[in-house]
């Protein structure tokens, strides 16, 4: 099963394997504050993108497709969290406030339709 979860709240031992999927490190937060096993910033979406999404709902649309695109390129790492998947729970990592409009969401789609697949 994959979870998404802001980073800023309480780790569970539900969460199982926990991924940071931003390419930016948490406000505020410090590395040995946070429990997480990997920090992957090599899946989340490119600076630009970001930059032009800046988490406003009204590119939202624009931003899942890009970004979709985006992640077909990015094959290594995509295999990597489909395999953790299929061995434990796994949860998305994202630091945004918006909890539906975000890349761990579009992330977790798209993590979701390739193991539907396989």
């Amino acid at each position: 099963m994959i979870r998404l979860k802001r980073i800023y709240e309480q780790s569970s031992d539900q969460d199982g394997f926990r991924v940071l999927v931003d390419r930016l490190w948490p406000r505020g937060l410090r590395k040995n504050e946070v429990r997480i096993d990997l920090w992957l910033k090599e899946i989340a979406p490119r600076d630009e993108l970001r930059k032009l999404f800046s988490h406003n709902p009204e590119k939202w649309e624009e931003f899942r497709k890009c970004y979709l695109e985006e992640l077909e390129l990015k094959e290594e790492y995509v295999q990597k969290l489909i395999d953790k998947a299929k061995e434990t729970d796994l949860t998305l990592l994202y630091a945004a406030k918006n909890e539906d409009f975000n890349n761990a969401v579009v992330l977790k789609e798209y993590l979701n339709s390739k193991l539907k697949r396989s």
